[in-house]
């Protein structure tokens, strides 16, 4: 089971289901119906399993286009706007990606918050 790691704890990781933009990845891409675990900051020494969830939507979706990632999903994301989510993305990997998944997860299991 792939790990799917987050740095900040988002707000959003207390709904039984939310939405995380990924990079598309090269050598096995997100799917549908996978069952990923769920960890805060996963390559520290800080590491922590906040549970499983299964991937219930995945959209391959354009960064820059119009109609790609708009400011309420970036704000459902975690961000004050789509700028700012944008900004993230290029402090976190140095440059815009032109496509990102849009992914939908629902707990199955959810450990418990410290």
């Amino acid at each position: 089971m792939r790990i799917l790691g987050f740095t900040y704890e988002w707000g959003k990781l207390q709904q039984d289901e939310f939405t995380t933009f990924r990079l598309k990845r090269k050598d096995k891409d997100w799917q549908f119906g996978e069952t990923v675990q769920i960890f805060f900051k996963p390559r520290s020494k800080y590491r922590r399993k906040l549970g499983e969830a299964e991937i219930i939507r995945k959209e391959l979706r354009p960064v820059l286009a119009m109609n790609g990632l708009t400011d309420a999903e970036a704000v459902e994301d975690g961000f004050a706007n789509r700028d700012a989510m944008l900004r993230f993305l290029v402090k976190a990997h140095g440059s815009l990606p032109e496509l990102m998944n849009k992914l939908t997860l629902r707990w199955i299991e959810r450990l418990k918050l410290c």
